[in-house]
């Protein structure tokens, strides 16, 4: 087996929507297609891998860097004992002749790649990905479905409380139970009175999550975390710069409800310092690492590994990115859940088609791979780097 071809694009997921810091008016994502020369069905099995949103497409580090090495590679050094591409050998090849340190955007190309190698291993091997990773690295037990919430409330130009409402309806109306909206954009009596409009909608607090984006200086996210105690909201997201650890830990020492962050970093040994130096409570808190901008599923087994060592459950990992990659891992290693978008960022956010939510929980569809061909929006942006 080796690889023939290896294609790429940068796709538009431009949107009016803002949060706390950034407005995402021109964002774009990489899409990639690795090709090779084993055939399933009378076709050549292909890869398919994409960049989570919140980074912009990284067009020129992979066909400077990353790109090349593999294609470039000798194709035995990407081959395990079973004659198939191995993830894993095929990342340390990308990763030849990179410093450690310095994560930044690198992460972002190599986790692009990475998504498509596993795409194209669980396809090699006719099976879905979360099948694959059960039972290769959880004892073969899968969960039978994924919790998820639905992400959004972002800021909006001439969107109300009443139109928030309306949003966090829908979102209820397609079966999810718990959402989560943006704070940090606006004054705190403003949000305030947005999450009370919320909870108006959604009832118990558990059913709501508030996201700042890291925004708040530490005295801001203690003034936000004071008046959010009485809520006992499901969590209280990136409230301070994510590599500032210090700031989170005495922010865990105030707030006493569950805090979640770990979205904006990029690498286990980043993982490992918040786990090390941030404060947080192994007992209610989530870490929210997503595996498509940190180095990919290679580096995400690495950072699972790591918390268990520090004493951490596999089930407070709930991944940014609301990506059907991430919700592959959730179900196959027994994460604790997964975001979901199911109004933005599209094509790229969202689910199969043939998988509702219902009571929060969806169901991954059995079929090779991660599944994007089960998303038609998705898979027809994929599919020209397929036949191309």
């Amino acid at each position: 087996m080796r690889i023939t071809a290896i294609r790429d694009i940068v796709a538009p997921i431009s949107s009016a929507i803002a949060n706390a810091y950034i407005d995402f008016s021109k964002m774009t994502a990489s899409v990639v297609a690795i090709h090779t020369d084993l055939k399933r069905d009378g076709k050549p099995v292909v890869g398919f891998g994409f960049n989570s949103n919140g980074r912009y497409a990284v067009q020129g580090l992979l066909r400077e860097r990353f790109i090349p090495r593999l294609a470039e590679a000798d194709p035995a050094a990407l081959l395990d004992e079973s004659g198939l591409i191995d993830p894993a050998r095929a990342w340390a090849i990308m990763m030849r002749n990179e410093k450690p340190g310095g994560h930044g955007e690198r992460s972002v190309a190599v986790g692009v790649l990475d998504m498509a190698l596993w795409d194209l291993r669980a396809k090699t091997e006719g099976v879905p990905l979360w099948r694959l990773l059960a039972d290769r690295y959880h004892h073969g037990e899968a969960d039978p479905s994924a919790w998820v919430y639905a992400a959004g409330g972002y800021y909006y130009p001439g969107k109300g409380i009443g139109a928030l409402q309306d949003e966090v309806r829908h979102y209820r109306d397609l079966g999810y139970g718990c959402v989560k909206i943006k704070i940090g954009g606006a004054s705190l009596a403003e949000d305030l009175a947005r999450i009370e409009a919320v909870l108006a909608v959604v009832g118990a607090g558990d059913n709501l999550a508030v996201d700042a984006n890291g925004r708040f200086s530490l005295d801001e996210a203690a003034s936000y975390a004071d008046a959010f105690a009485p809520y006992g909201l499901r969590w209280y997201e990136e409230p301070l710069d994510p590599l500032d650890y210090a700031a989170h830990a005495t922010l865990a020492e105030r707030y006493a409800p569950p805090l979640a962050t770990g979205e904006n970093l990029f690498s286990m040994q980043d993982a490992r310092n918040l786990i090390r130096h941030g404060g947080l409570r192994p007992d209610r808190d989530v870490l929210q690492f997503d595996p498509a901008l940190s180095y990919g599923l290679v580096e995400y087994l690495r950072t699972t590994d790591m918390l268990a060592r520090h004493g951490w459950s596999a089930r407070r990992c709930v991944p940014h990115g609301g990506h059907q990659f991430a919700l592959n891992i959730a179900v196959g290693l027994g994460l604790g859940g997964n975001e979901s978008y199911p109004d933005v960022f599209a094509p790229f956010g969202g689910f199969a088609d043939d998988c509702p939510v219902e009571n929060g929980l969806v169901r991954l569809p059995d079929i090779p791979g991660i599944g994007f061909e089960a998303k038609a929006a998705l898979y027809r942006v994929m599919r020209p780097l397929a036949e191309g």
